[in-house]
């Protein structure tokens, strides 16, 4: 037996609840006594009996006679198991209704023949078209309520198929019925002797269920990187879902943004034998031969399959259902897949009116507005486009710790990191992975590998500070190097013409003060990668002169300074020192940061 997600939409009121309930009391997958239950209840209330009461359970939808949240439940024909959501119509609660259908298979679209269609109803129409959701029935009901009128039927089905038609959706059939008398939800209906075709169950069983796209490129969004110690199990085990295509035991697995790789050594799930190979939809886990660094968020891919798609800047389709506008200079946290990232909109290319499908130009996007946007991502991210993938494509935007939207990238767009990341990938790729992890050098130096950039405005004591800290590491047993920007310059940098001036960077020189700082990144991963931690200084640098060095050393590794009351630039620092009695007493306050965030150890 195979498993269909349906979701059921449509305006408020339009009676999409009430269809729904019908179902499950004709076809008898009600649990025992729960209609007889429900009929009592509005006998002693003196209150009407409605099929919509049996899936509203919450008592203010009661009250109020509307469907808040997305509610399921469950029914079986022959052919397969069925979870029908019931989304909501009222366009308060249109976040709910998108939460429930990005779930589905298929539709059902509720329009009312007395009121005809409204604004819900194309707009609905439409965030199924954005969600990927192409099997869509629609059913015209209240049909008691016209008398079973063809020519009502016929124009709702007219305006509708042609709305249907301009968002790409052939919609599977027209069904005109009564969710309060039960035309044409599980049989034929004697009152509308001109229609002849399916009745709604019979529409389900006839939708197709989309294969679980195995066939596609292998792709899993890592939740975590696991390390088990019980019973000295040393395994340290990718954890994530399979979203797409499979993977057996010996492949060469590749991660991205990274493009670190190695190859699986075993499958791990919960409660299973031993399993050599997993496939789509199952959560599980593998060990890998030869130990890398990864992080969550991260997409696993496999060598030889075509890449996902890896950038901070991209076009998608946005549906905002904020409370707030969306605005083009503020922030917010996109995530898709296990994957979380700073962002802004970058560009409005348009606003398209879900209820009309006209097309606006604005410098917003207004609450329930569907826009095409271009956003800047503060870091790299990897994903697919939605013409290839729709699995990894889908992404939700967060705005004050609410989900305020959502939608699916369209294309990948050029940033100003890819030539860093170009390069970056190339290494890792090529990377010969030791034998010693850094879990196991971290344990054998009693300490993180770190690096430590101490920056600020020129002669606030920056490099008396990183030599004073190197000293005091140095006396209490840590491995520490401080490393001079000069020796970066007129070594490894030579060959550039421009470049620093003692540890300021030539602003003047964009292309040279990149690689500059890109080989600077190097030189510092190398050293991380011994287990060692380093110490380096520079003149003011900024935020973008950060992003180019966290593109090659990860974040998560680095620690930020600045020294001196004026802060200059827009730099993320993790300690601010505007005033010391001595290098030492400034050096000390920087041992006491990393004691507390343990990269170090205190006694």
């Amino acid at each position: 037996m195979e498993d269909m997600n349906i979701v059921i939409v449509g305006h408020v009121d339009h009676g999409k609840s009430t269809i729904v309930g019908r179902l499950l009391a004709d076809t008898y997958s009600l649990p025992e006594g729960k209609l007889e239950q429900v009929k009592e209840k509005c006998r002693r209330n003196s209150k009407p009996f409605e099929y919509a009461f049996l899936l509203d359970a919450l008592k203010d939808e009661q009250d109020q006679g509307i469907t808040i949240d997305a509610a399921r439940c469950f029914f079986k024909t022959a052919k397969r198991n069925y979870i029908i959501i019931d989304a909501p119509g009222h366009i308060e609660f249109l976040k709910n209704m998108v939460t429930g259908a990005s779930r589905a298979e298929a539709a059902l679209l509720v329009i009312d023949a007395t009121e005809g269609i409204r604004e819900n109803s194309r707009r609905h129409g439409y965030m199924l078209s954005v969600l990927g959701i192409k099997q869509i029935a629609v059913l015209v009901n209240k049909m008691d309520m016209v008398n079973y009128d063809l020519k009502v039927f016929q124009k709702i089905k007219d305006e509708y198929r042609q709305f249907l038609n301009q968002i790409d959706i052939s919609p599977f059939t027209f069904i005109p019925v009564s969710g309060m008398q039960g035309d044409n939800i599980t049989g034929k209906s004697t009152k509308i002797p001109w229609y002849q075709g399916y009745n709604v169950l019979e529409v389900l069983d006839g939708f197709q269920c989309p294969p679980l796209p195995e066939d596609k490129s292998f792709r899993m969004p890592v939740q975590g990187v696991y390390k088990f110690t019980k019973n000295n199990d040393g395994r340290r085990i990718v954890a994530g879902t399979v979203e797409s295509g499979r993977i057996c035991v010996g492949d060469e697995v590749v991660f991205y943004p990274s493009g670190k790789k190695s190859v699986i050594a075993s499958i791990e799930a919960f409660n299973k034998g031993k399993t050599f190979e997993v496939s789509t939809g199952y959560a599980a886990g593998f060990t890998l031969k030869e130990q890398i660094y990864i992080t969550r968020g991260e997409i696993a891919a496999l060598a030889g399959q075509p890449e996902p798609k890896v950038s901070s800047r991209i076009k998608v389709n946005l549906f905002w259902l904020g409370k707030e506008t969306a605005v083009m200079d503020k922030t917010y946290i996109l995530k898709i897949g296990a994957a979380k990232v700073e962002m802004k909109i970058e560009e409005i290319t348009r606003i398209i009116d879900a209820s009309n499908l006209q097309v606006n130009s604005k410098e917003q996007v207004e609450r329930h507005d569907v826009a095409e946007c271009i956003l800047k991502l503060e870091k790299t991210i990897a994903f697919d486009l939605a013409s290839d993938n729709i699995y990894t494509s889908r992404f939700v935007v967060v705005d004050n710790y609410e989900i305020a939207g959502g939608g699916i990238i369209l294309e990948i767009l050029p940033d100003e990191k890819r030539w860093i990341r170009d390069n970056l990938f190339i290494r890792n790729y090529k990377w010969e992975t030791s034998k010693i992890t850094s879990e196991e050098r971290a344990e054998r130096y009693n300490q993180r590998a770190t690096l430590i950039i101490i920056t600020g405005q020129r002669d606030v004591g920056k490099k008396p500070i990183a030599k004073a800290l190197e000293r005091m590491l140095f006396d209490v047993g840590k491995i520490v190097y401080f490393l001079g920007i000069g020796n970066i310059l007129y070594g490894v940098d030579a060959d550039i013409k421009g470049g620093f001036v003692d540890d300021r960077i030539l602003e003047q020189r964009g292309a040279d003060n990149r690689e500059h700082l890109r080989r600077l990144a190097e030189v510092a991963n190398l050293i991380l990668e011994s287990g060692m931690m380093l110490i380096v200084t520079a003149i003011e640098l900024t935020k973008e002169n950060m992003e180019v060095i966290n593109t090659t050393v990860n974040t998560k590794n680095i620690v930020t300074v600045w020294v001196g009351k004026n802060i200059t630039t827009d730099i993320d620092y993790d300690i601010y020192l505007p005033e010391f009695a001595s290098e030492e007493q400034a050096a000390a306050k920087i041992k006491v940061h990393l004691q507390g965030k343990g990269i170090i150890f205190k006694p």
